[in-house]
């Protein structure tokens, strides 16, 4: 079985009110690239993958008006994917949701979200993703009130063989210092963003510690929007959201070989998942945001991970027409685990 994670940069931007793509010459959500260029390119992309199951982050906008499991659907229906069916778990008002495409032929999935509902007044012992988490972040006796502006999705998963899964799909926030105006506010607003991505992190393992201590076979992935020496306010706070996330005591830990090869070799090269164009030097900057950790138990199971990186992955670069297709679908490139259920 093939299950894989793909952040779509605007997603949403390739469908009408009516869910149907826009296969015209407007212009994407992606710079210089039209509709039709990118919903070709992840047509490609998609087909290529063949995955039984794929985490879309990023997904089309979930509102009134708008359903994102329609836009997906028909997104599959126009390529003949076998993944095509989608569910969604809480919505959001990023127009970036975080939705789940899977093949019915080989497993049935259902959004079965766990913890409490909390109201505004929240709660410290792992409440539902769309509540509240109280927690201490800054050790001055006063609790933080933290929410996920896109909260993970939850499926319960089983297979055609009857293997059952625990999958959370993930797209943490971003630590980008918008509204900034100076140097002072720039380093202000990015430490009290890694402070809320940390405690997300927290609560998000959370969840995970009470399904591996109820023996759950666990699948996390999506985009974490972090990683090992990702920024320099990684060494104010200790550890990373990867970190925090896959478990850092040798017991009830995830893995990801991308991910423990980056904690290991802080100062040497590394594999990475996404490419962002910074316009003011004139250079991409490249970096690991992306992964597909996997429980103890299923890690025997794991025969391989892949970035499908079009100048990394030798099948893809070999490729013309993939690899071009990879540049033009997003700024994120698909990881896969090919596992044996």
């Amino acid at each position: 079985m093939r299950i894989a994670t793909y952040n779509v940069e605007w997603f949403t931007n390739l469908f009408d009110e009516q869910d149907h793509l826009l296969m015209d010459d407007g212009w994407s959500g992606r710079q210089d690239v039209t509709r039709a260029q990118q919903i070709e390119a992840l047509g490609i992309v998609f087909t290529s993958l063949d995955a039984d199951a794929i985490m879309v982050i990023e997904a089309p906008d979930q509102n009134k008006k708008r359903s994102t499991v329609k836009a997906l659907e028909a997104f599959a229906a126009a390529f003949r994917l076998r993944t095509r069916k989608a569910v969604i778990g809480f919505a959001n008002d990023t127009q970036q949701e975080i939705a789940f495409l899977y093949d019915p032929d080989v497993m049935t999935v259902e959004h079965d979200p766990l913890g409490h509902e909390t109201g505004k007044k929240g709660a410290g012992d792992s409440p539902r993703f769309d509540g509240v988490f109280r927690i201490d972040l800054d050790v001055d006796a006063t609790e933080d009130m933290v929410r996920f502006s896109k909260p993970p999705l939850e499926l319960s998963v089983t297979t055609s063989d009857g293997k059952k899964l625990r999958l959370i799909g993930v797209h943490l926030k971003s630590k980008a210092p918008h509204g900034a105006r100076n140097r002072d506010e720039v380093m202000r607003l990015s430490i009290a963003n890694r402070r809320k991505q940390l405690a997300q992190a927290i609560w998000l393992r959370q969840r995970i510690e009470t399904h591996l201590e109820s023996g759950d076979s666990v699948i996390v992935l999506g985009d974490l929007n972090d990683g090992p020496g990702l920024d320099e306010y990684e060494n104010l706070f200790g550890r990373s959201s990867v970190e925090i996330v896959m478990g850092e005591d040798g017991v009830n830990c995830l893995y990801d070989p991308h991910a423990r090869r980056a904690l290991q070799t802080r100062l040497g090269a590394t594999v990475t998942t996404s490419r962002f164009f910074l316009a003011s030097k004139k250079r991409y900057l490249q970096a690991l945001l992306d992964y597909v950790m996997v429980s103890s138990d299923l890690r025997p199971k794991a025969d391989s991970w892949r970035i499908w990186h079009p100048f990394d992955d030798v099948d893809c670069w070999s490729v013309p027409e993939l690899r071009e297709a990879l540049l033009t679908a997003s700024d994120h490139f698909p990881v896969s685990l090919d596992i044996d259920l």
